[in-house]
């Protein structure tokens, strides 16, 4: 349910940011402090969860086949974002977006599944601070970028390195674990939801991958036809 709240979440900034786009509204999506931080609350509660849902799925082992068959789609999403963002925005196209930053850290939270949790969180300080600590020229390469340490920040519709946001799945991997060590917490996540609103979220959370493909194209094509409408 916590998932469906943060595709809603997205939505509503992915729909701001098209109104803005087409100039049905002055609101500086982009680069206002407010949307800006609305955005990266938005990032950092999904990748959190991708730490969670990490430690959920493989508390009794790593299942390799379930995980492969999630890290491909999710692979081959980020790779098509990239593809279309390319052709329709050459100048800041998703090269590193929150796809691509969901099929790594999904592959490097494999190493921390056991690890003890102090150690997942000192990780977890570690990349969320490594920026301002390590950032530096030596980083300042177009193949590099992926790594957020250099010293620019590239143009993209949506950047999400691996410093500091993969610290933020290294908290969500913390919060799986003191979740799955208490029966209370537990015992409160296994209560079935019953409201339809709940149930609604539960649904898109569930799927989720479809969700964000699916949601943005169809929120862009509405707002592009209403502004071929109104300014033809």
């Amino acid at each position: 349910m916590a998932r469906g709240v943060a595709l809603v979440a997205m939505a509503v900034y992915h729909f701001s940011w098209d109104l803005a786009f087409f100039g049905f509204t002055d609101a500086r999506v982009d680069s206002s402090l407010g949307w800006i931080i609305f955005a990266r609350s938005i990032a950092g509660s999904f990748l959190a969860l991708v730490g969670v849902s990490l430690v959920l799925a493989h508390r009794s082992g790593i299942r390799p086949r379930p995980f492969a068959k999630r890290l491909a789609m999710v692979a081959v999403a980020a790779g098509a974002i990239t593809l279309v963002t390319y052709f329709m925005f050459p100048d800041a196209y998703i090269f590193f977006g929150i796809l691509h930053q969901i099929a790594l850290a999904s592959l490097l939270g494999l190493f921390f599944l056991r690890l003890p949790v102090a150690v997942v969180a000192a990780a977890a300080v570690f990349f969320l601070l490594g920026a301002h600590l390590f950032a530096g020229e030596a980083f300042n390469s177009r193949y590099l970028e992926f790594l957020g340490l250099m010293t620019y920040r590239p143009v993209s519709n949506d950047f999400v390195p691996v410093f500091p946001w993969f610290g933020m799945v290294l908290v969500g991997m913390v919060i799986g674990r003191l979740v799955v060590a208490s029966r209370a917490a537990c015992a409160v996540l296994a209560k079935p939801v019953r409201d339809p609103v709940s149930q609604a979220l539960a649904f898109g959370g569930r799927h989720s991958l479809a969700f964000y493909l699916i949601h943005q194209p169809l929120l862009f094509g509405c707002v592009y036809a209403a502004a071929w409408v109104i300014y033809r």
